[in-house]
């Protein structure tokens, strides 16, 4: 069996599909300064630097996604979720904040 973490991508078209439907929970891993500067709206806030497995949400018949700055924090995140006994969080936004705000996406402050 590999120690690998299973990472899965997620595009910007799958993920606002599914936080428009309700069926993703997002979960945004960089740090303070980064989340009250600008964030994704709907997501919940769970920085790397004390990153809590146990915090993270559990919801019947939603995938939790996590997503960072550009993809190298969320996988450092899916590996501790998995590591810790969260196998079903699997899935990152890879491209993270700088594709989202590329995009023209809307962002929160505050």
């Amino acid at each position: 069996m590999s120690n690998l973490p299973i990472v899965e991508d997620i595009s910007m078209a799958e993920l606002k599909q599914g936080l428009a439907q309700g069926t993703i929970l997002l979960v945004d891993c960089r740090e303070d300064y980064e989340w009250v500067e600008a964030r994704i709206p709907g997501a919940v806030f769970n920085p790397l630097s004390t990153f809590d497995v146990a915090a993270l949400p559990q919801a019947a018949g939603k995938k939790v996604v996590i997503h960072c700055r550009s993809g190298r924090r969320s996988i450092t995140a899916l590996e501790m979720a998995q590591t810790l006994g969260r196998p079903d969080i699997t899935t990152h936004f890879g491209g993270g904040m700088l594709a989202w705000q590329a995009a023209g996406e809307p962002t929160e402050r505050g």
